[in-house]
């Protein structure tokens, strides 16, 4: 997370359970607003290199599985925490930040 006075804050997460590379990611965007929500942001930009979350999220696909419903029903809750809200598709390959935390989470080094 970045804020407009360039603090950066950045964050692994590792769960205690299986989950598919979109139900990781529909967890890492959910933390996020949390946190961005708790710090008082009133508008969010988060980036997400899923194409099914992101589209999801924005309505261009259904979430027809009942998991990945449950998590979007939950993303449009968190919403409503901001006047301003916009997730946006960046692939992997052109968000290094992301992939390195990534590798760092599922390699059990770092903290929990």
């Amino acid at each position: 997370m970045e804020g407009s006075n360039g603090l950066l804050i950045e964050q692994a997460l590792r769960f205690a359970f299986k989950a598919n590379n979109n139900q990781a990611e529909y967890e890492a965007l959910i933390a996020g607003m949390l946190l961005a929500k708790e710090i008082g942001a009133r508008s969010l930009l988060a980036k997400s290199d899923s194409l099914l979350v992101t589209s999801q999220v924005t309505g261009e696909y259904q979430a027809k599985d009942l998991q990945m419903a449950t998590y979007l029903g939950y993303v449009q809750i968190l919403k409503d925490s901001f006047v301003v809200f916009e997730l946006v598709h960046i692939p992997r390959e052109q968000n290094a930040r992301a992939d390195l935390l990534a590798k760092l989470a599922s390699s059990g080094e770092g903290g929990r």
